[in-house]
Parts: structure tokens; C-alpha cells; sequence
């Protein structure tokens, strides 16, 4: 992408009548794959995700006081957190842990609007965010292969898997040989030629999309109607440190958009308001009871492609993802997606979010035959990875969040680290932006 390239549309223009819904809906392509996947992970509704996705969107762009052209999606980061919180707790104690994660990042950016944003910058460097991403990948891996391998009663299945295959196989093709707007939507492109496949050989089931609403009120959890509030210690800890790492995606993708958009959005209108913008998001979405909301590289992608910045056009993109969520019909159809199908996008999408880690320290130029770095890094990977956890006064910090804050510790007691001061140390290839969504 070239910055010289011509702007179509401006971050304050209005798309003319007939082009308005068809420069959202391509925003909404772009996300809907990879936003309705993390709730058909954990088990929760996908019609929900899609409503407080657009709600979220929404409310960041009135925050950002429509200075920033950001959609805002399901985050996989909390995929893990919110499985383990959900068996172990019920839904009703994930949701206000999540709430609280959301609250983070309203403290951070109160403190950023009072102090700046190098202190972030600092505490989270790549030697610690990329083997983060890592463990948000690999950590992953497991129930991609699962999925993908086996049947409704967990037995392996050649059939099942032949769907992931082909699921598979149309993915990367669609990545490595689609040019254009195409090439952003290489998910979406999946899930159909797989679907397709599905139905050909007789796994998908339509009972439920015959039976369906077209306008159908989905499974919202709402606190004081589904269930009674309360703080599980063990949820809040397990949930809320994962607030460390999406922040740190969300600086990232702040200083992609700024260069695509030719216009420093750190200073205007400012990364606290982005970052409250995103915190506001994730606690709309638990009060609904959908998934935490993250910024989409997916999206920005499609901005450095069309050059149409148009806040407008966002907003038009989340308005109908609300209205996709209030559909009978189109929630009936996403449920009837045969898990195989899931599970070979799966399979792409959680490697790449781990080879977007290895990508941050490659660009980042992260030396690991320093033994500071070499130490962070590796402490980080095994303790994530393994599963380990710190059980203290009742309630414990899990896999992931504990590694994070074991990996922000270390970087700020060892001595000999190097911050750049430059404030590019986030920045990836759009390609491969979509890594932590």
C-alpha cells in the first residue's frame, strides 16, 4: 500500500445512496468469519456476538468522536479464558469478568489521558507480546485438531476430517491466490466451500433453519434476567489479566490505521479515547453476553485496499450486524455449520496467530541470543503453553494471563532492556494483521 494512493472516500465523507450498502457489507464480510467464530467456540450465541459487535462499534466511534475508522470484533485472546470460565462457573460469572477486563482499559486510558502512553509502550515490547500471541495460537491448537477430527461423540471420523480438509484447502487457496477483496475474506470463502461440501455428503442439519424466525430475538445473558451478578475471584483472575495482551493489539493495530489513513490517531484524537472506546465495546458485550470486542486487522485491511474511510461506512457495517443478530434465520444457519467445517478454518486461523507472534519478533528485530530476551520469551511460551497456573487465597491466574504478567514482571526487574522510542514497534504487514482478532 502506497501512502500517496488516492483517498475515495475521507474518514468524514458520506458514501453516496447506492453505495453505501455495499461498502458496509464488505466490511461486515470481513469480519463475520472470524467474529462468529469464537462464540460458536465457547458456546454462546452468535446472534448475540454480532449484536454487541455492532453496538461496539458504535459506541467506539461515538467515543473517538468519529476520528477513527475501526470495526471492532469477537477477540480470540479471551477464546481459552472464557471456555474454562463457562464449564467451570456458568456463563452469568464469565460475563462480569469480562465486564471488569472491560474496566481496565477505562482505568488505563484515564491514566493515559493524565500521564501519556510511552509507559505502555515500554511495559509491553514485542520480546513480551509476541510470545504471548504465541501461546494465544498454539494454546489453541488442540481444540482446532479436535475439532476438526472427530465426531458429535467425539470419535475420530475420516469424514468429518475430509470436511476439514477441504475447508482447509479452500482457505488457502483463497489466501495465497485471491487478489483484491477477495483476499480479505479468505474465512468467509472457507466456511461456504466447506458448508458446501458438508451438505454434499450429508452433514448438514436444516431442522433448525425451517424452524426459525427471520426476526428472532437471539440468547441474550443479561444480568438480573438471565442470572444473579456476582464476582467469581477465580473468574476475574483467570478473565481479566488478559487485558494486558489485547491492549497491547490494540496499540498495534492504532499505529497500522495511522499509517493507512495517513493521520497520527495516537495524538488525534488520542489513544485514550481509542482504548476506552474498545474497554466500553468488551463491557457492552457483557452485559449482553457476548464475547470481549477487539479492534479488527481484517477491516484494516479492507481500508488499505478500497482507500474508503468513511466512518460512515463503518457505522453502516455495524448496523447490520445488529440486524443479522435479530434474524432467526441467519443465527439457524450459522449453528447448522458442521463443527468439521470450524474446524479446518481453525487449523489456518490458530497457526497464523502464532506465526503473527514469530512475525512481531522477526520485524521487531528481537535479539534472542540475548539472554534477557531468550529469558523472558521462553519462561513465557512454557508457562502459557503448559497450562501452568498460580492457585493463591481461594482463586488462581491460568495459562495465558499468568504468563503475560510473569512476562511484563520479567521485562521490567531484568536488566539491559531497550525500548525503541520510535513508537514502531507493533507495526506488521495488514496481511497479517487479522492474528489476535
Amino acid at each position: 500500500m502506497k501512502d500517496n494512493q488516492k483517498v475515495v472516500l475521507g474518514i468524514k465523507e458520506k458514501p453516496s445512496a447506492g453505495l453505501f450498502a455495499i461498502l458496509s457489507l464488505q466490511h461486515l464480510f470481513a469480519m463475520f468469519g472470524a467474529t462468529i467464530l469464537v462464540p460458536y467456540l465457547v458456546g454462546i450465541s452468535p446472534g448475540v456476538a454480532l449484536i454487541s459487535s455492532g453496538l461496539g462499534t458504535l459506541a467506539f466511534l461515538l467515543i473517538t468522536k468519529g476520528q477513527v475508522p475501526a470495526y471492532l470484533g469477537s477477540s480470540f485472546a479471551f477464546i481459552i479464558p472464557l471456555q474454562t470460565a463457562i464449564a467451570a462457573d456458568g456463563p452469568g460469572a464469565a460475563m462480569m469478568a469480562s465486564l471488569l477486563a472491560g474496566l481496565v482499559y477505562g482505568v488505563v486510558a484515564l491514566i493515559i489521558k493524565a500521564t501519556g502512553h510511552k509507559w505502555l509502550v515500554k511495559i509491553l515490547p514485542p520480546v513480551v507480546v509476541g510470545p504471548v500471541i504465541i501461546v494465544i495460537g498454539l494454546s489453541l491448537a488442540g481444540t482446532a485438531v479436535g475439532m476438526a477430527m472427530n465426531d458429535a461423540n467425539g470419535a475420530y471420523s475420516l469424514q468429518h476430517f475430509s470436511v476439514a480438509l477441504v475447508t482447509l484447502a479452500i482457505v488457502i487457496i483463497a489466501t495465497i491466490f485471491f487478489k483484491g477483496f477477495l483476499n480479505l475474506i479468505p474465512v468467509l470463502i472457507g466456511i461456504i466451500g466447506g458448508y458446501v461440501y458438508a451438505l454434499a455428503i450429508g452433514l448438514v442439519d436444516f431442522t433448525a433453519v425451517k424452524q426459525a424466525k427471520f426476526i428472532e430475538m437471539p440468547d441474550f445473558i443479561i444480568p438480573f434476567v438471565s442470572y444473579t451478578p456476582h464476582f467469581s475471584m477465580d473468574m476475574i483472575a483467570l478473565i481479566v489479566p488478559v487485558a494486558v495482551v489485547t491492549l497491547s493489539e490494540h496499540i498495534g493495530h492504532q499505529m497500522v490505521l495511522s499509517k493507512v489513513v495517513q493521520k497520527d490517531l495516537i495524538k488525534q484524537p488520542g489513544l485514550h479515547r481509542s482504548i476506552m472506546g474498545d474497554g466500553v465495546a468488551t463491557m457492552i458485550a457483557s452485559l449482553l453476553g457476548g464475547p470481549p470486542n477487539t479492534t479488527y486487522g481484517e477491516n484494516i485491511g479492507v481500508l488499505a485496499i478500497t482507500r474508503v474511510f468513511s466512518v460512515y461506512v463503518i457505522g453502516g457495517a455495524a448496523v447490520v450486524a445488529i440486524f443479522f443478530g435479530f434474524s432467526g434465520t441467519i443465527n439457524a444457519l450459522i449453528s447448522s455449520i458442521p463443527t468439521p467445517v470450524m474446524g479446518g478454518i481453525s487449523i489456518l486461523l490458530f497457526g497464523i496467530i502464532a506465526s503473527s507472534g514469530l512475525r512481531m519478533l522477526v520485524d521487531s528485530k528481537v535479539d534472542l541470543s540475548e539472554n534477557r530476551n531468550l529469558v523472558i520469551s521462553s519462561v513465557i511460551l512454557v508457562v502459557g503453553i503448559g497450562g501452568a497456573f498460580i492457585r493463591v487465597l481461594g482463586f488462581e491466574i491460568h495459562g495465558m494471563a499468568l504468563a503475560a504478567i510473569i512476562g511484563v514482571l520479567l521485562n521490567i526487574v531484568l536488566p539491559g532492556g531497550k525500548v525503541k522510542e520510535d513508537e514502531d514497534i507493533y507495526e506488521t504487514h495488514l496481511e497479517d494483521d487479522d492474528s489476535v482478532a
